[in-house]
């Protein structure tokens, strides 16, 4: 009865405001009325769902006359297979086993400095020289005895080999004459402190202490710094991840911005100990340097081949993209006829990255046609036209 009731009320109203026309949005908002408000929108819904189905079958209809519809604009590359290079990208310093400070051996003063900085030395040379308080004159004293010892020995032993004088005037000779021999050696090697000579060829870098110096043995007694830039290396450290990558004999690019120098080198040693704190191990890289212009702790930035493949496929990293899986995808062309064709989805698994390239393991095959530009702009099944001519 309600329901007759409101259609009947709803009817006279209508009836009363405009001889059963429609009525528009204004003049029912102005009624004021809930079940005749209730009523209009139930009319344009339907109204509105009756409008949508016949623009779908116009579209319909459209697409199967319209022969300049619009088709995506895309260009492809043709898969290949290629050498892939990758390199682990680090920076090190240069060092040089042969870079040491000389210590003086014996406390005195430094009465000669024979060198100076910058000037090439060979291994053994005399740098300087410390007072010996008078170790030298003794020397001499013994050297003197020595060569008395040596000569009544000499004398005594060819009496002896003559049968003539006793065994015990022989013997006291010979012990003489090498006790003497002893003495002046071992004095020899305590003076020979006294000199301050080059541990290994190479440049002098630093003459530390000047003449008339007093010196002595210990830290901060150094007299001279050498070092040798034949013998160099860069020092890196590799992280823990590239322990079975990164091995003896692998092939490394060279950088030093500051020289604005490349040089191709290799791995000398790769370090058996991970470093705790930081999960790395070291690594040097050998650095030839005849014109010696590689200096030590000299930044070099270094690429490290830590993986090649021999027949890998490449795609530029910008045309990939990922699904709500978190599966990566790019889009292939198939069916082409006359420039055109249809964009299919793929899903790939990538590999390693080097600049703007990146390695797929999966996926796609040689041959293939990849869409390039255009790639974020087409979905699957989509017709596409080809611009110009798939490109490797």
């Amino acid at each position: 009865m309600r329901k007759i009731f409101i259609i009947t009320v709803t009817s006279i109203f209508l009836a009363s405001c405009g001889g059963g026309e429609k009525q528009t949005v204004e003049q029912v908002l102005e009624s004021n009325n809930l079940e005749l408000l209730r009523s209009k929108k139930n009319e344009l819904s339907n109204e509105n769902q009756e409008i949508i189905k016949q623009i779908k079958l116009l579209d319909t209809e459209i697409a199967k006359l319209d022969t300049n519809k619009k088709i995506p604009l895309i260009t492809t590359l043709t898969i290949e297979n290629k050498e892939f290079i990758h390199y682990l990208e680090l920076q090190g310093n240069v060092q040089t086993k042969k870079n040491v400070l000389v210590y003086p051996e014996v406390p005195g003063q430094l009465v000669n400095v024979y060198v100076k900085e910058g000037q090439k030395v060979a291994k053994g040379q005399a740098l300087g020289r410390i007072d010996d308080g008078g170790m030298s004159n003794q020397l001499a004293q013994l050297e003197a005895n020595a060569e008395l010892a040596k000569t009544t020995y000499e004398r005594q032993k060819r009496l002896w080999d003559q049968k003539i004088g006793s065994e015990i005037q022989y013997l006291q000779t010979k012990t003489n004459y090498e006790a003497q021999t002893f003495a002046v050696s071992n004095l020899r090697k305590s003076i020979g402190k006294y000199t301050v000579r080059a541990p290994f060829s190479g440049i002098i870098d630093d003459v530390i202490k000047e003449q008339g110096t007093v010196v002595s043995p210990g830290p901060g007694a150094e007299i001279f710094r050498i070092v040798n830039l034949g013998n160099m290396y860069i020092e890196t450290d590799v992280p823990e991840s590239f322990i079975s990558s990164v091995k003896k004999g692998k092939k490394v690019e060279v950088d030093f911005p500051i020289l604005g120098k490349e040089l191709q080198s290799e791995v000398r040693q790769a370090g058996n100990f991970i470093n705790p704190a930081n999960r790395t191990f070291k690594v040097e890289i050998g650095v030839p340097n005849k014109d010696g212009n590689i200096k030590p702790n000299l930044t070099a930035k270094l690429k490290i081949n830590d993986y090649t493949n021999p027949s890998a496929i490449l795609i530029p990293q910008s045309i990939i993209s990922e699904n709500s899986k978190g599966e990566q995808y790019v889009y292939v062309v198939e069916n082409v006829n006359k420039n055109k064709g249809f964009a299919k989805q793929a899903i790939i698994k990538t590999g390693k990255t080097q600049d703007d390239k990146i390695e797929v393991l999966d996926g796609l095959k040689k041959g293939m046609l990849v869409i390039n530009e255009g790639a974020r702009s087409v979905k699957d099944k989509q017709e596409v036209k080809l611009l110009q001519l798939a490109t490797k």
